[in-house]
């Protein structure tokens, strides 16, 4: 990983949600996310050196607060990330993320993000990754059920990296169809507004499913549901949240990402712990198969694990050198004693007393 030249220590590079957006326009959103599920990749086929355990989740009646740690044992990284899915009636975001990577030999922060659009970027990007190793081959129609904040990250990540053509979509609020068609309308892709989830997903190759609700709800039924299918089911993301029938988990072949925090989790949480699935940095690196026949169904049972976003993170750290797309923050002490951290705060005071008089 690339090193900043910093010529004094309390200084750590942050990028802020003004120049996250910036920086996402000037490189351009569907060759960052490109980058990003490239990071991801090349993460994934060395998973066996990251520290991995479930996140850390502390949930109320509202929502989650969640911590997301991770290391490959030379850089550490973590995201702070909420979900409150009651937010939107409040004008708020249903999630917000910040995130920090450090220098495992001496603890330093090396940079500190924004990661609400980070986030977002990294999902897509994560999901069509999956769908290049597990979507039938030549898949050019996706069906987005629920179109809220991720959906059109989703349309263009599968657009760019998988060649998806036509996009499908259908919420149960109308205006985020509405707007979703609107967002979308210069985008290249052929898009359909649908009434109905089985409208919506009709012709489809790959179905995405991303609603916000914190329940079980049945967003696909066992009969919107033929052979040959990818679903990619990334609403599911904590304890008694999902969105798919439990019959489609049992005619499927499944993948996660880390199971331990999938069982918790992911759509697999409706099914008995020792439930048959395969984790997809094993497709990635060869130990296993991903999609074996044209019939086959494939689900990808995405919750979000904390390898992806140490892969953002690092994809941010290195697109943002030699930028101007970053500010440097006042974020640690840096006593010219370092054992001496109370005289740096003394003579902080006399300095002060003294630009007063």
């Amino acid at each position: 990983m690339a090193k900043f030249h910093r010529d004094t220590l309390n200084l750590v590079p942050f990028v802020s949600v003004d120049n996250m957006m910036k920086l996402i326009l000037h490189i351009g959103v569907e060759e960052a996310m490109a980058g990003i599920a490239q990071a991801i990749e090349e993460d994934f086929v060395r998973w066996e050196l990251f520290d991995k355990t479930p996140r850390v989740a502390s949930h109320s009646n509202e929502g989650v607060i969640e911590l997301m740690p991770t290391s490959d044992g030379e850089v550490y990284g973590f995201k702070y990330v909420n979900g409150h899915p009651k937010n939107t009636k409040d004008g708020m975001q249903t999630v917000t993320a910040f995130g920090l990577l450090a220098d495992v030999a001496n603890g330093y922060p090396v940079l500190l993000s924004e990661m609400t659009i980070l986030t977002a970027l990294r999902t897509a990007a994560m999901s069509a990754v999956a769908a290049k190793y597990l979507a039938p081959k030549n898949a050019k129609t996706m069906a987005i059920i629920g179109n809220g904040a991720q959906c059109e990250f989703q349309a263009l990540a599968f657009r760019k990296i998988c060649g998806i053509e036509n996009v499908r979509l259908y919420d149960t609020d109308p205006k985020a169809t509405e707007k979703a068609m609107f967002n979308l309308q210069n985008s290249g892709l052929n898009l359909t507004s649908c009434i109905t989830g089985e409208d919506c997903v009709a012709g489809a190759d790959i179905i995405t499913t991303c609603t916000a609700d914190k329940q079980y709800a049945t967003i696909l039924t066992d009969n919107m549901v033929g052979s040959g299918l990818h679903i990619n089911a990334i609403g599911g993301d904590c304890p008694g949240k999902t969105e798919l029938h439990k019959d489609i988990l049992y005619r499927s072949e499944i993948f996660t990402e880390f199971t331990p925090q999938t069982r918790i989790e992911g759509e697999i949480q409706q099914l008995a712990e020792d439930y048959e699935v395969t984790e997809l940095w094993e497709v990635m690196s060869g130990k296993k198969d991903g999609r074996k026949s044209d019939g086959q169904i494939t689900l990808f049972d995405s919750v979000g694990f904390a390898v992806e976003d140490f892969s953002a993170l690092r994809y941010i750290y290195q697109s943002i050198q030699g930028t101007q797309f970053y500010e440097d923050l006042d974020m640690l002490a840096d006593p010219d004693d370092p054992r001496d951290l109370y005289g740096m705060v003394q003579r902080a005071a006399k300095q002060n007393m003294t630009a007063a008089e």
